[in-house]
């Protein structure tokens, strides 16, 4: 006899409130704070002012008068929005200009623009792999790679972070029974900060015919003259995928590699069909914050040289990128932490699981170009202080 469940009799509202409390007790209920960002990564949040370790904005052209100023006059051409799909409309002017730029910066035939980072991943790797293929992914690759392969339907197996043995272990049991492979990780992993192994990856994808699909979000404006992870490592990769939110100031990700896969996946991706262009503001902030890399590479070697100042003055492990977690175990741990720092004047946010593994809560502390070299002395002070490293 087949058991059903009786049906609910709570009330939606009664659900919500239960489910909350569940999250508080636990320690991972998450909440917004209004917040004005300035100069020197300074926001002003519940009235006070602090200086800011824990956003992406790894060399300070949000808030850069050049890209700023792209941004408005944008507007006063072309208006607020993209008004529809790019399927719909067309493409808004400057999207065909930043698609070829950011090809060009990458070492690729072609790029295309999609609306955010995530939408970019849930895109593209349906694309690449669906129904009958593998998708093998780093464990700690971050959550919209492990979204875009589960949606396209393909076998997803997870390998050991940076486990070169176990992906190869995987691929030797697996590989044969699917008709397509592909290998996903991050470039720079975004709540550790270290990066792939990428000449490993692309010779174990070619030894196995698998295709390697790489996040590079963390890396792009930071590593390798702000060309990335690949370029950092001497790797040239055939496809990649990064943002245009973090080192390059503006909004929107982006996927870049030969002329007939980007074709396919402007095609065939739905968060790229079905959603609609970024406005004319982000596009031209992002084309004006690349050429200002190109112009001043000096500018990205900055993020790394900070994070490794501080990590040095507490006497950590050398960063591989500008991301610097200091991991305290539970939850309450991380957010006393965040607390305490924001007494010192320092807004560094507890990441929680399931952002993180359990028994892994964090601060996750990120250096930009836009720090100053005091107030990074005075966080590793305060850090010390606070016995957080």
């Amino acid at each position: 006899m087949v058991r059903t469940r009786p049906p609910t009799r709570l009330p939606l509202a009664e659900f919500a409130r239960r489910k909350l409390a569940d999250l508080a007790e636990r320690g991972i209920l998450r909440r917004l704070a209004t917040s004005r960002r300035g100069a020197h990564q300074e926001v002003e949040r519940d009235g006070r002012r602090l200086v800011a370790f824990c956003d992406n904005d790894y060399l300070g052209l949000t808030q850069d008068p050049r890209v700023k100023a792209a941004a408005q006059a944008a507007i006063a051409a072309h208006g607020a929005g993209a008004g529809a799909s790019r399927h719909i409309t067309g493409n808004p002017p400057l999207y065909e200009a930043l698609e070829a730029r950011l090809a060009a910066f990458k070492g690729h035939e072609a790029a295309v623009v999609f609306g955010s980072g995530y939408l970019a991943n849930v895109g593209a790797v349906p694309v690449l792999a669906g129904r009958g293929d593998l998708v093998l992914i780093d464990e700690l690759a971050h959550a919209c790679l492990f979204a875009g392969a589960q949606l396209g339907g393909a076998r997803v197996c997870r390998f050991r972070h940076n486990d070169l043995a176990d992906a190869e272990r995987l691929l030797a049991t697996r590989r044969h029974r699917h008709e397509r492979a592909l290998i996903v990780t991050d470039g720079v992993f975004s709540m550790d900060g270290d990066q792939a192994p990428l000449a490993a990856l692309q010779d174990l994808a070619g030894r196995h015919d698998a295709w390697l699909y790489v996040d590079d979000a963390h890396g792009l404006g930071v590593l390798g003259a702000g060309r990335g992870t690949a370029a950092e490592q001497g790797v040239r990769l055939s496809l990649g995928m990064g943002t245009l939110s973090k080192a390059l100031g503006s909004y929107g990700g982006y996927v870049s590699g030969p002329a007939p896969v980007i074709d396919l996946i402007r095609s065939r991706a739905r968060s790229l069909i079905y959603t609609t262009g970024l406005p004319p503001a982000a596009t031209a902030a992002a084309l004006a914050a690349l050429e200002i890399i190109e112009r001043e590479p000096e500018r990205c070697r900055v993020p790394l040289a900070h994070a490794r100042r501080f990590a040095a003055r507490l006497g950590l492990a050398k960063p591989e990128s500008a991301i610097v977690p200091l991991v305290l175990g539970t939850p309450q741990a991380a957010l006393a932490a965040q607390r305490a720092l924001e007494e010192a004047g320092f807004l560094v946010v507890a990441i929680r699981p399931p952002t993180v593994p359990e028994g892994t809560a964090r601060l996750r502390l990120s250096f930009t170009a836009a720090h100053r070299t005091e107030d990074i002395d005075r966080l590793a002070d305060a850090v010390r202080a606070l016995g957080l490293a």
